[in-house]
């Protein structure tokens, strides 16, 4: 048997050894309960929790964990020992079907957002049925990780994978209302699927330490490039260092022991950029096996003497890193609702599922806009190296084609004959096998069979803009689905989808765009179409607000008024600990490294000249030198002066108190200062030895793996 094949899955407790382990009879009711059908009892889960206990204890584990996603971004566990002790001092392995379903912590540290005070902050973290277990640490002190979702006393949404789970389910049960008023009586279920490419930078570690700003905020705060960077395009999809080689290596091998099947892994455009792609899976799971790709990647680059930086812009001048999200729906037959091979004279399904999305983003733009609001992806988005911040659409020109032709079609009550010979002969059959050209410069693009969005960071959670997606899919088909009702009392279903058609593409379809969207050409046209231009985090957060946002989560059961409120408030606190984070690290970098090194040099720069000076009467000879040091002597106090006004910003923004206020003062006011010291450090670091600089360069961090 290949290594590779006997490796995968080693370390997850799949549903095959879940049957493997149990009574057929409990088999049938976890998938049962696992497809809504049936309630989780405390019988068959002591039944589940017993077998998934011996499988682990085989696999040498000694702790167990509820592993959950609070609104930090990151995943977060508390470990309980499987041993117990008798009442005669014997000890035994226990782990019960209470401790399989539920877990209780104080976590009053996560943000929440005003949903529960600190001295009454009790949640719970309740087993996610629908997601394998799995095993991470090293032998003899490994961890069964069980995913889980995080909750409040109430209830409360606390976490990123409730909602998720919430639109998953919302937007099954109005896509299998649509197949059933198209004529599809045999599917069951529905799946929400994705597929994830993940953006990172390795460093190398002994240069990652000596950079405050990388190590506390993720970016570097100062640095200029060396006079090569990734012009040459040299790095991109090139041969992969030995040393990489390695590390890609052991991060595959970890990923597909935990049943993470990863797929794809090459060299990105920046240098040490790279990207991992997972293959599809339902949304869930591959939401969560993005966060444990995410923490594997750390991890093993911690063993090959690297680190790896997830943020979305960790150097000024390179690309960014992104997160790929690939998005589609599937039946429980396999078929792939987005695959236009399913479109022909009988099925115009596709056209219905294209259309939702066309018309959901387009309504409700401002809202996919709002879960790539962050910080980090501020310095990412529109920066000729990503997908601008105006949400667009591209279809390509074949789809686009269909849609405008069935547009200008003239229905009337004769005519069903006309409509099979032009829809047939003069659409459907010039739709080629493969339309995945894609441009590159759309936030949201039809990649063949799917929809890539493209504007999430490397560092955010997919389950974010996933769930927003879902939910606006779901709300825009369940008006299709009463639209349709009342159509077909006088017309076929082929009249009645393209009824439908006419009736919204026209209203929407300025959200399609398939040109150049780097261009200031596309800003302007975007504005004359009224698509929001959402710049950045302080205009992109308050959509999460907006009436009609709150309305479309309310109505679909996604998230109440409170918990978008919550959000809403998490993150703009996010963003301002962010910038507080990279404003103080560049205070500290440029008064207690920059500073004394920079007097050090004009202090040995001035007795060089002066000596010179003493041997040599002819004062030309030192007029480039005279001049060297007047530019750094000026940059200096340039510096220090920026110094010193940040300081000043930091104090006013405290005494803030409405967050969001704060967060436009940082944008406004803060960051612009910042950017200006950035130019004064970076400059000095250009008229300084390369070997004399205080802190690791661009060069150090980019070209030294």
């Amino acid at each position: 048997m290949n290594n590779l094949l006997d490796n995968f899955g080693v370390n997850c407790f799949s549903e095959k050894n879940l049957k493997n382990r149990v009574p057929d009879h409990v088999f049938k009711k976890f998938l049962e309960i696992r497809d809504g059908k049936a309630e989780l009892t405390l019988e068959i889960a002591d039944i589940i929790a017993n077998a998934i206990k011996m499988w682990a204890l085989e696999k040498g584990t000694t702790h167990y964990t509820h592993w959950f996603q609070p609104l930090t971004e990151l995943t977060a566990e508390k470990h309980e020992s499987f041993i117990s002790i008798n009442q005669d001092g014997t000890s035994l392995a226990k782990f019960s079907g209470k401790d399989l379903i539920k877990g209780e912590s104080d976590t009053s540290s996560f943000p929440n957002g005003g949903l529960r005070s600190t001295f009454e902050a009790r949640g719970y973290t309740a087993w996610d049925i629908s997601s394998p277990m799995f095993l991470k640490g090293e032998e003899g002190s490994k961890t069964l990780y069980i995913p889980t979702a995080f909750i409040g006393y109430n209830g409360e949404a606390l976490d990123k994978k409730v909602p998720l789970l919430r639109s998953i389910n919302v937007l099954k049960e109005e896509v299998l209302k649509i197949q059933k008023i198209l004529g599809d009586n045999e599917t069951e279920n529905i799946n929400v699927t994705l597929g994830v490419e993940q953006e990172y930078f390795l460093v190398d570690k002994k240069f990652f330490y000596k950079r405050q700003d990388l190590v506390l905020s993720g970016k570097t705060v100062f640095g200029c490039l060396p006079p090569k960077g990734q012009e040459m395009n040299d790095h991109y999809y090139g041969t992969i260092k030995e040393r990489i080689e390695m590390f890609m290596a052991e991060l595959d091998n970890e990923l597909w022991k935990v049943g993470v099947m990863s797929k794809t892994k090459h060299n990105e455009v920046a240098p040490n950029q790279f990207e991992i792609a997972l293959m599809f899976n339902t949304a869930n799971v591959s939401v969560d096996q993005n966060q444990i790709t995410m923490d594997m990647i750390k991890k093993v680059a911690n063993r090959h003497n690297m680190v790896a930086l997830l943020h979305e812009k960790p150097f000024q001048g390179v690309n960014g890193s992104g997160k790929h999200c690939n998005w589609s729906l599937s039946t429980d037959k396999g078929i792939n609702l987005y695959d236009p091979d399913t479109l022909s004279e009988d099925n115009l399904s596709f056209l219905v599922y294209l259309l939702a999305v066309i018309e959901g983003v387009d309504r409700y733009a401002s809202a996919l806009r709002a879960t790539t609001a962050t910080a980090g992806n501020d310095y990412r988005l529109g920066g000729h190296e990503a997908p601008p911040a105006i949400i667009s659409i591209f279809l390509g020109e074949q789809l686009e084609k269909i849609l405008e032709n069935i547009e200008n079609i003239n229905l009337n009550e004769n005519s069903n004959s006309e409509l099979n010979e032009i829809f047939i002969d003069k659409y459907i059959s010039k739709i080629p096998k493969d339309i995945s050209d894609r441009n590159r410069t759309s936030p949201m693009a039809f990649t063949g069979n799917k929809f890539e969005f493209r504007m999430p960071g490397s560092s955010a959670s997919p389950a974010t803009p996933i769930f927003v997606l879902n939910t606006i899919v779901a709300d825009i088909l369940r008006e299709y689905y009463s639209y349709l009702s009342k159509s077909l009392k006088n017309k076929t279903i082929k009249e009645a989808v393209i009824a439908l058609i006419k009736d919204r593409y026209p209203k929407h379809k300025k959200i399609i765009f398939d040109g150049n969207g780097y261009e200031q050409k596309w800003v302007d046209e975007a504005k004359r179409r009224g698509l929001p231009n959402l710049k950045n985090t302080v205009e992109g957060l308050p959509a999460l607000i907006e009436e009609d946002i709150i309305q479309l989560f309310e109505r679909n059961s996604v998230l109440t008024r409170t918990e978008s409120l919550s959000r809403f408030h998490v993150y703009v606190e996010r963003y301002n600990k962010q910038c507080n984070l990279e404003v103080s690290t560049g205070i500290r970098i440029a008064r207690n490294q920059v500073y004394p090194f920079v007097i050090k040099y004009i202090s040995n720069l001035s007795k060089s000249i002066h000596r010179s000076r003493k041997i040599f009467a002819d004062e030309d000879l030192f007029e480039y030198d005279i001049k060297i040091l007047k530019e750094i002597i000026l940059l200096k106090n340039d510096m220090i002066i920026l110094a010193d006004k940040l300081d000043e910003h930091l104090l006013k923004a405290v005494k803030i108190e409405n967050l969001y206020q704060r967060a436009k003062f940082y944008s406004d006011k803060v960051k612009p200062v910042l950017e200006k010291l950035r130019e004064k450090v970076d400059k000095l670091e250009e008229k300084i030895a390369t070997d004399a600089w205080p802190i690791p360069s661009y060069y150090d961090l980019l070209f030294n793996l």
